[in-house]
């Protein structure tokens, strides 16, 4: 899935120079049995998670993590509960309003000396859970997660924690456009307002604004060639960073001693969220053994899935119903999502880079492209195959694929530890933009990125686009390769390239050594795909009764 070209962090452009009643609130549903899968992350696992993030935290801080939103779909039906990345990487914990503080140094909390660590959760409530499944409370979730401490939620408003004595109070940015449940005093919406409230957070607290600070007082000596661009174009797109004192006074300063003046006189304050995004950033960057079971088996569904849909895939098929097929797959081998909604686009809709709508009734002979991925306990795939419908790549869509796949195979060849996270991107950029050269779909270099509009690679884990710290690759980390070529309708240039989107992703294991394809098993040459077009399919007999 690729990932808009500016929607990162500074540091990579830095490398690149029901109806009885209402429904209760969504949650998790897992009940306690023994009949649960038997591959889900432990409790060990999460548990050095959060002490590596403890180790990693200043002298005298705290940091806290909340869990995501309840989000509404229509009227008293709730969207099925996804849990906040970081959360779950830290706890194992699937439910909603909830939150973890994590202490530098023990603390008492709620009476309880020692604490270095405790999850606040929603309470055992026998009638919701009627609704909703089961809870884990407090005493399920300290007994089944391994946590040191954990207390009902309604709790936290009279813990103690005594917020003005820590050197720094480490958040990402809190959770925001949350719903206030009425009927229940601490729910997300009131554990961020108390926290607010206790640790007397100002109300005009700006997240960004803050990283931003950081940013220049990480970067403001080291690399001013390249944060100073950076920092007057977001002047221009935001009006807060324009009337920021420090940026102006940075933007100001023209030699390196008045730069240093500037950067030093950064404005004090103890609320921190550049510091735990940096911390789990670079934990969540490399992938531990036994995330790389589950993102190896979400991949190789994922991979399986793309062979299926291509053997039952014929022109009159609609988009939806591929989409389907693919879906199909995926919970045919356990995986309990998809990581993203699947874009499966044919013709002009294939040029679109995040189509959803999948509604054409039939892809006909258009090319067609599948950008689809299982999420399996929690972690996801993310590939993409571009197919001719009718089985045969014609000319002009197969001159525009093998530039594609000739870009792949460059950005693999980039995929080395030690290497700059952008290697894999310049590699293949450098081959589209050769190959749209020689066909005369442009005429200048820099018009490439009117066909190759987004960056080759992005983390892959928890979430499609998952959280890094785009230094260079290194052993562990897992990455996407993903070229393409878009051209729609009414480009400029000849007609018989228009209406040809094609983009191939694979998800890449860096290896000590060099790297390793974990889609593999997804055809991707021209003859691949057209062979693997030609064989039987298991779906090919499966007739549904026609409806009139």
């Amino acid at each position: 899935m690729p990932t808009p070209f500016f929607a990162r962090t500074f540091r990579p452009l830095l490398l690149a120079a029901t109806l009885v009643t209402a429904v209760p609130a969504a949650q998790a549903q897992n009940p306690v049995s023994t009949d649960h899968p038997a591959d889900l992350l432990t409790p060990a696992f999460h548990k050095q998670r959060r002490e590596l993030v403890r180790q990693a935290m200043p002298a005298g801080s705290v940091a806290v993590v909340f869990a995501a939103p309840v989000r509404n779909r229509a009227n008293d039906v709730d969207f099925v509960y996804h849990q906040n990345p970081d959360l779950y990487y830290l706890t194992g914990y699937q439910e909603p309003n909830s939150m973890l503080v994590l202490f530098k140094e023990p603390q008492t909390v709620g009476g309880q000396s020692g604490i270095t660590e405790i999850l606040f959760v929603d309470p055992r409530d026998p009638q919701r859970e009627q609704w909703t499944g089961h809870r884990l409370g407090s005493e399920g979730a300290k007994k089944q997660l391994g946590l040191q401490a954990a207390a009902d939620n309604k709790a936290f408003a009279t813990s103690g924690i005594k917020w003005a004595g820590f050197s720094n109070v480490l958040f990402v940015e809190l959770p925001a456009d949350v719903r206030d449940d009425t009927r229940d005093p601490a729910d997300l919406f009131n554990l961020v307002a108390s926290f607010r409230e206790q640790a007397a957070v100002p109300a005009d607290f700006n997240p960004e604004q803050s990283d931003l600070h950081k940013t220049i007082q990480r970067y403001g000596l080291s690399n001013a060639a390249n944060l100073r661009p950076y920092l007057e174009n977001l002047t221009k797109q935001n009006p807060g960073v324009a009337q920021d004192a420090y940026v102006q006074r940075y933007l100001k300063a023209t030699t390196d001693a008045e730069r240093q003046q500037a950067v030093a006189n950064r404005p004090s304050s103890h609320f921190d969220t550049g510091t735990l995004n940096d911390i789990l950033s670079n934990l969540r960057a490399v992938k531990t053994p036994e995330e790389l079971a589950l993102l190896r088996r979400a991949v190789r569904i994922s991979a399986v899935g793309q062979q299926e849909v291509m053997k039952a895939t014929t022109p009159s098929m609609g988009e939806m119903e591929l989409q389907g097929l693919h879906e199909y797959v995926y919970k045919k081998y356990g995986a309990e999502f998809e990581g993203y909604p699947s874009i499966v686009g044919a013709g002009n809709n294939a040029c679109v880079l995040h189509y959803i709508t999948n509604d054409k009734p039939q892809v006909k002979n258009d090319l067609l492209l599948m950008d689809c991925g299982a999420e399996y306990h929690g972690y996801t795939a993310d590939v993409t195959r571009t197919i001719p419908p009718g089985g045969k790549f014609s000319p002009a869509q197969r001159q525009i694929y093998e530039i594609v796949l000739a870009a792949q195979d460059a950005g693999f060849a980039a995929c080395r530890p030690g290497a700059e996270f952008q290697a894999p991107h310049k590699a293949a950029q450098k081959v589209i933009t050769d190959g749209l050269l020689k066909l005369g779909i442009i005429s200048k270099p820099e018009e490439v990125r009117t066909y190759f509009p987004h960056g080759t690679s992005h983390y892959l884990g928890l979430d499609v686009h998952d959280r890094g710290n785009y230094e260079p690759l290194q052993a562990g980390n897992v990455i996407t390769v993903e070229p393409g070529i878009y051209i729609p309708e009414g480009s400029p240039c000849d007609k018989k390239w228009w209406n040809i989107g094609v983009r191939i992703e694979d998800d890449v294991l860096i290896t000590s050594t060099g790297s390793e394809n974990l889609s593999r098993e997804a055809p991707r040459t021209v003859a691949e795909i057209e062979g693997m077009m030609t064989q039987p399919s298991a779906l090919d007999n499966f007739k549904l009764p026609v409806l009139r």
